[in-house]
């Protein structure tokens, strides 16, 4: 398999795992997509970590596969490829990309994918695609340009160059940079840490944010305003508000 879930402390490792340079070849986007999905669908995966190993997080696509596919077989394959990104970015939980090395093409579409992105110190980001004479094609022209706005994302688009992990932090196309050697460890934390909050209420944000992003502010406010009532029928809200009168904020404990 060249993808692994694998699971501790309420964190779910989605791990690249195709040497050398987790080329994102049709077998693994069909695996990410069902690791993704088994991700969401289990109770003991409270927060997720996608890492690609100590080296390279994902160097892009399989070039000599998709060399191979004529116009036909990529109108068949195109809309797979980004539901297998889809499932990822849909997962209802706390979701980090731990960056190290490449995230090149696919690569860093998946990255994207995520809420939160560490990177290390040694990596490389970019959207090379018009390097071959094509464009991003499992969610980089939507998701780069909502990040980091549409200015900045065609720079990388259009030209295809690859970013240092100082320059992805400027842009906001990461949110942290650390030592290489760091990257899982600090992710992992980040994870783990949400892993033990309320986990209806963090699904509530996560989706009134990304519903808020892709729509209108009124549908956005909506979406926002029924989970905020609705989260007065959990046991967690009780528990959260019952904290804080008896011990004071930040003391809640939601498992």
């Amino acid at each position: 398999m060249t993808v692994h879930l694998e699971v501790a402390e309420g964190v779910g490792t989605l791990r690249l795992d195709r040497p050398p340079m987790n080329a994102l070849d049709v077998a693994t986007q069909d695996r990410l997509k069902e690791l993704a999905e088994e991700a969401t669908r289990r109770e003991d995966v409270r927060a997720v970590v996608i890492h690609g190993g100590e080296k390279v997080f994902a160097a892009g696509a399989d070039i000599k596969e998709m060399q191979a596919m004529d116009h036909t077989a990529m109108v068949l394959r195109a809309r797979a490829l980004q539901d297998s990104f889809t499932a990822v970015a849909r997962i209802p939980k706390p979701v980090v990309a731990a960056v190290t090395g490449y995230a090149l093409g696919g690569g860093c579409e998946l990255a994207l994918c995520a809420d939160y992105r560490i990177a290390g110190e040694n990596a490389k980001l970019g959207q090379p695609e018009i390097l071959l004479g094509l464009i991003p094609g499992a969610g980089g022209t939507q998701r780069l340009s909502r990040l980091v706005g549409p200015s900045k994302a065609k720079d990388l688009i259009f030209t295809g160059r690859q970013v240092r992990a100082d320059e992805a932090l400027a842009l906001g196309l990461v949110d942290r940079v650390v030592p290489a050697d760091e990257v899982y460890t600090q992710a992992h934390a980040w994870a783990a840490k949400l892993a033990q909050g309320p986990a209806l209420a963090l699904r509530a944000a996560k989706e009134s944010v990304d519903t808020g992003l892709e729509t209108d502010i009124d549908t956005g406010l909506a979406v926002e305003r029924n989970w905020f009532a609705g989260l007065f029928a959990t046991e967690d809200r009780e528990r959260g508000m019952r904290s804080f009168v008896e011990e004071g904020p930040g003391k809640a404990k939601f498992l």
